[in-house]
């Protein structure tokens, strides 16, 4: 198992992209922190996933509940040595002006200012350890953004950056900092992508634009974490994987 004795903290891990990484993780050896504002479909994951898996309920954007799940992740495991920041949120699909402060500010903080709050918790435990791994979810919105989503693709334009400027930053604690870009996939957030009106129609179109035919699944985008996370990856720090079955080209 590829992760065997290792710990995980998987955000936004109750649903989506987050709890295929979740289970994964758990399948190669992990003790996995289920981290989701949701906390019942948190602890139905958990429960799920069995003795590896232990749920915890909290809000991404706030500084002490990210410090609670790295602190539940050192009494499940011992210590942390993963952190997958994969929990997101969009704007609906629309013109630019039509998205408000509230869910601008919103989607910033979910999707970027979580990941300050998650630096600030874990890297002081890493550089005392000797070394960790942390996995940014970014978005091939962030490398070919499209009309329609420009505030989320700026998010995620962020993202992509900042795991880059981490990895450089960190490198000399032996943190490695990698992202992966999914493309759209068939999540809890595909109707805000998708906008009005959200169509087979219209989702066909987006799919003809894939190369390979297809949305991403939590499949594909655990399999690019479970690499990045393990011990085969150790000499690989500041990638954007793009997991989009040739969408960037």
């Amino acid at each position: 198992m590829r992760l065997e004795g290792k710990t995980a903290i998987v955000t936004g891990a109750a649903s989506g992209f987050g709890e295929g990484i979740a289970r994964t993780f758990a399948r190669e050896g992990a003790k996995v922190i289920v981290a989701d504002l949701n906390g019942p479909a948190a602890e139905a994951v958990a429960k799920d996933i069995g003795a590896r898996a232990k749920a915890v309920t909290g809000d991404v954007t706030k500084a002490a509940d990210i410090e609670a799940m790295v602190t539940a992740g050192e009494a499940f495991g011992g210590r942390v040595d993963i952190v997958v920041n994969n929990a997101g949120w969009s704007h609906r699909n629309g013109p630019l002006l039509d998205v408000s402060e509230a869910e601008f500010d919103k989607v910033y903080d979910i999707n970027v200012k979580s990941i300050f709050h998650m630096v600030r918790a874990i890297v002081p435990r890493f550089r005392k350890q000797g070394g960790g791994v942390i996995i940014n979810i970014g978005s091939t919105a962030g490398i070919r953004p499209r009309p329609g989503l420009t505030w989320y693709n700026s998010t995620k334009g962020a993202v992509n950056l900042m795991s880059r400027s981490l990895a450089v930053e960190l490198a000399p604690d032996n943190i490695r900092v990698n992202c992966v870009a999914p493309v759209m996939g068939a999540t809890a957030l595909l109707g805000q992508f998708m906008g009005v009106p959200d169509t087979p129609e219209n989702r066909a179109k987006f799919v003809s634009t894939i190369p390979m035919g297809r949305m991403s699944t939590p499949r594909d985008i655990a399999n690019a974490c479970l690499y990045l996370a393990s011990d085969e990856a150790d000499f690989i720090t500041g990638v954007v994987l793009e997991v989009d079955g040739g969408r960037t080209i």
